[in-house]
């Protein structure tokens, strides 16, 4: 049942589950007893879990999905549905770590992981409101733009994505607020409803011979022979091959994961119908974002006649009407007219950082992991989660540039992010001083 609550500001009430789900609700409690044994065992039905099933159901492998909450209740319906070619490094930062092959290669899955999403929306005709429409990203600060004016034109030869830059005497006609010192456009990325693309792809899935169960977490994992008993309130599972698809929700199934990935919560709001439509505040239907460190993104919703705002509003409260306030101030500074708007929805999704800011992807002690798309979910853990399952038959085309790349955590870390709080504190002082 969804948990409702009273708005803030006036009467009525306030969803505090996601948007998407009133559009396309999570598929229903599955029933029916598990296989005793399968080949691929994967825990987590996310995109990158339903990818992954994808491919190894397709390539004759008997193929079982698990998950402790409903199919698709993480992030894969709780984000905003933004795409873009969005590996967090840049190819210099790279090169200060790596090789530069290996750097030009990571760059490169980016861009590789953005046309991956395109193709099979378009391959596979699934209905999911995908908006080739661009992103403005907003400098908010004028050192920012001057910033985004000097990338442009200097991109690595290979590595170029297309970039308008947008003066701010001409962002008006991207954005309808004054907050920003002008932008660029990236004319690739866009948006979709990510509650429909999850549900596209868990059709596929299972058409291709994937089974999945619902309400059933997997609670110990332990080497048997060849594989792996895998034991859950339902029964206990044999399976030579086991991937940890858990990405923000991962929790002390694996210590070894958990203290490799941060669980950062993402919190989005969807206002009221607005008079006249969203049009008037996006006009070209962008996804927008913009040079903060602490990040915001927002849209115009699939009808038009909202805007799905969200950002980093609160680091450790998981109530979403606890961090409204702080979430529409977010807003609010972006867009003061919208100061007394209603809100219908708010919610809030974990996605999974990392302490290199890369997915990651392989094998541990056996164990096949995919995660850590830093917040860029939508495009990467489809294309790494389809990666990682070509990775699991074997196949040649599942290798990536991510391959063998240690996989880093911190000393005292076990899977709580203590040091969040001020770490956040520190980036909003220099995003205010526009540092």
């Amino acid at each position: 049942m969804q948990q409702l609550v009273e708005r803030d500001n006036r009467p009525g009430k306030i969803k505090t589950t996601s948007y998407w789900w009133d559009i396309t609700p999570r598929p229903a409690p599955t029933t029916g007893a598990l296989p005793k044994s399968v080949d691929v065992l994967i825990i987590g039905s996310g995109y990158t879990g339903v990818n992954a099933a994808r491919e190894t159901a397709e390539g004759g492998r008997s193929t079982l999905v698990i998950d402790a909450e409903d199919l698709g209740f993480g992030c894969s319906s709780r984000n905003g549905g933004q795409i873009s070619t969005s590996i967090k490094p840049t190819f210099d930062d790279l090169r200060g770590r790596h090789n530069e092959d290996v750097s030009f290669r990571i760059r490169r899955e980016g861009m590789e992981g953005l046309q991956f999403v395109k193709d099979i929306i378009k391959t596979k005709n699934l209905d999911c409101d995908l908006r080739v429409t661009g992103r403005f990203h907003g400098a908010h600060a004028p050192k920012y733009f001057d910033y985004l004016v000097k990338q442009s034109k200097t991109q690595p030869k290979g590595l170029e994505v297309p970039m308008e830059i947008v003066p701010r005497a001409e962002q008006h006609k991207e954005i309808h607020s004054d907050r920003y010192y002008g932008g660029v456009v990236f004319p690739a990325h866009g948006h979709l409803d990510p509650g429909k693309f999850h549900a596209e792809l868990l059709k596929l899935a299972q058409k291709a011979g994937a089974t999945f169960v619902s309400h059933c977490p997997a609670t110990r994992i332990e080497k048997s022979g060849q594989g792996f008993t895998v034991t859950t309130p339902k029964g206990t599972i044999a399976a030579r091959d086991v991937l940890i698809a858990t990405n923000g929700y991962s929790g002390p199934l694996s210590p070894w994961h958990r203290r490799r990935v941060i669980p950062i919560g993402s919190y989005i709001l969807a206002t009221d119908p607005l008079p006249g439509g969203a049009g008037k505040y996006i006009p070209k239907d962008r996804a927008v974002s913009d040079s903060k460190r602490i990040v915001v993104y927002f849209r115009q919703s699939p009808d038009g006649q909202r805007i799905l705002f969200g950002g980093r509003a609160r680091l450790s409260e998981k109530d979403p009407i606890v961090a409204l306030p702080s979430l529409k101030s977010l807003m609010t500074d972006i867009y003061p007219d919208l100061k007394d708007v209603g809100v219908s929805h708010t919610w809030v999704g974990f996605v999974a950082y990392t302490f290199d800011t890369l997915p990651h992807m392989g094998k541990q002690d056996g164990l096949w992991y995919c995660m850590g798309y830093c917040g860029s979910g939508v495009n990467l853990a489809s294309y790494f989660g389809t990666r990682i399952g070509q990775q699991i038959l074997g196949k040649k085309e599942g290798q990536t540039a991510l391959d063998g790349l240690a996989f880093p955590t911190r000393p005292l870390y076990s899977g709580t992010p203590w040091f969040l709080a001020p770490s956040v504190g520190y980036y909003r002082m220099l995003d205010r001083m526009g540092l």
